[in-house]
């Protein structure tokens, strides 16, 4: 089955249903957000506000909600922040939760999918150990240039769907300081993460595992069909997390921190921190700058979601059996395999037909790239049009393979979009990046950013 981008966003009425507590106390604590001295709005998801039923809100109740968190009309009140455990970089650390951020409402949205809106940097709950519980605005700015990029390339992510400058001076080690503060919220399909799970087999606690595998099924996968949810439940996370690999390689995205806490139960991507694009298929590029044995490095990256897998595996097993959750397991670089193919064509516009009848054209494109003469963004660029690309590079002995290979394709995508009659493709590397955030930090201007997500939106459109 060819892989298919998710659909436009779609106007749907608002509908609270705050289903997070059907689980219980022990999921998560009711904590109150932090006072701020200011609340300037600098960025608002007008994509997605609709299909939540909160495009007509005013700028002023706008900021009432997502700048001083009063709760939305019949929602959660107070806010929970989430318990969980983690694997940090392979270390398990049981002393983590929602430490800077709290689920704040659910509610349905276009396609009648549970949505959560959950924040970053709303200040301090029990979790926060020694931190300060909030957020760097550059730290909200790269969110938001993240999740759209993301978005606009066929990746599952979280959506970046408020960001309020919050007036206060930050101290952080690891960036110039001070610095200024924000608070954001994101939008996702749940934050269940796989240290959900992990926390409550460490507790031992059999009644909330089998609840919250019912919960999981119920909202985000239609429901239970077998006898063996536990079973049900990982295979269908384990397929999800086979596609995010695939699509965070073809994106050439590298998330940074792919820790057992950051990983979602739907398979979505969230939580971003050091992410960068590598510009080219470079296999030990790294996002984290403290990520010094390259564990999560762009190659490395389908590994770790196997390895978490692994590690969510385990945790069920206080409900299941382990033979299926291990036969799940051993299927999974299979299913990377066809996801990685699919996506892969996709991005290319051409007809995914088959693994096998993929993987030779994916492999010769693969093995041409990683001598770094093309940039990965330019390469889908050049062959995503109508017309073979008129570079010399295309002509080397490097590119006979997949040239032959694509010459027997059939397009799946017209390539009539004003987009593919650019001179470059819309990139974001880590000088843009920055680039971006000078213009803010420097000038208050804010034009570099609303243009760029114009452009990420555009070339969204182009590919789907």
């Amino acid at each position: 089955m060819a892989y298919k981008p998710q659909a436009e966003p779609a106007k749907a009425p608002y509908r609270p249903d705050p289903r997070i507590t059907q689980l219980g106390k022990k999921i998560g604590d009711p904590v109150q957000a932090a006072e701020f001295p200011r609340h300037i709005l600098r960025f608002r998801n007008d994509r997605w506000d609709q299909t939540i039923g909160l495009s007509d809100l005013t700028e002023q109740e706008w900021l009432d909600h997502f700048g001083r968190f009063e709760p939305l009309s019949d929602n959660l009140d107070p806010p929970l922040a989430l318990r969980y455990h983690g694997h940090q970089f392979r270390n398990y650390n049981p002393d983590i939760g929602d430490g800077r951020g709290f689920l704040f409402a659910q509610m349905r949205d276009h396609e009648d999918r549970l949505m959560d809106l959950a924040t970053k940097g709303s200040g301090r709950t029990p979790w926060s150990r020694s931190g300060d519980g909030k957020l760097t605005l550059k730290g909200g700015v790269r969110e938001i240039l993240a999740t759209e990029m993301l978005e606009a390339l066929g990746v599952e992510t979280s959506k970046t769907f408020s960001l309020v400058e919050t007036g206060e001076e930050l101290h952080r080690g690891d960036e110039p300081s001070p610095t200024r503060s924000a608070v954001m919220t994101r939008l996702s399909h749940s934050h269940i993460r796989f240290g959900t799970f992990q926390r409550i087999a460490a507790e031992q606690n059999q009644g909330l595992m089998h609840a919250l595998v019912d919960y999981c099924l119920a909202h985000f996968y239609g429901g239970a069909t077998t006898d063996n949810p536990a079973i049900e439940l990982f295979q269908k996370v384990a397929a999800q997390s086979a596609k995010l690999a695939a699509s965070y390689m073809t994106a050439g995205f590298v998330h940074g921190v792919l820790n057992t806490d950051n990983i979602n139960i739907t398979g979505e991507s969230f939580d971003y921190g050091p992410w960068r694009f590598t510009p080219y298929w470079e296999q030990g590029f790294t996002a984290a700058y403290f990520d010094h044995e390259g564990l999560y490095c762009f190659a490395r990256q389908p590994e770790a979601l196997h390895w978490n897998l692994a590690q969510l595996a385990s945790a069920l097993r206080l409900i299941c059996d382990s033979e299926p959750l291990v036969a799940t397991l051993e299927g999974f670089p299979k299913s990377y395999g066809i996801a990685f193919t699919e996506h892969f064509c996709w991005r290319l516009g051409i007809k995914s037909e088959s693994f096998e009848k993929d993987k030779p054209l994916v492999v010769a494109a693969e093995q041409a790239l990683t001598q770094k003469t093309i940039t990965i963004d330019q390469f889908f660029f050049d062959w995503g049009k109508d017309s073979v690309p008129n570079n010399v590079i295309y002509e080397s002995d490097l590119f006979v393979p997949f040239r032959q290979e694509m010459e027997k394709r059939t397009r799946a995508r017209a390539s009539s979009h004003e987009y593919w009659q650019s001179e470059t493709p819309c990139s974001m590397h880590i000088d843009e990046v920055e680039a971006i955030w000078d213009a803010i930090a420097k000038d208050d201007d804010w034009q570099p950013l609303n243009r760029k997500v114009v452009a990420i939106r555009n070339m969204g459109k182009a590919l789907r």
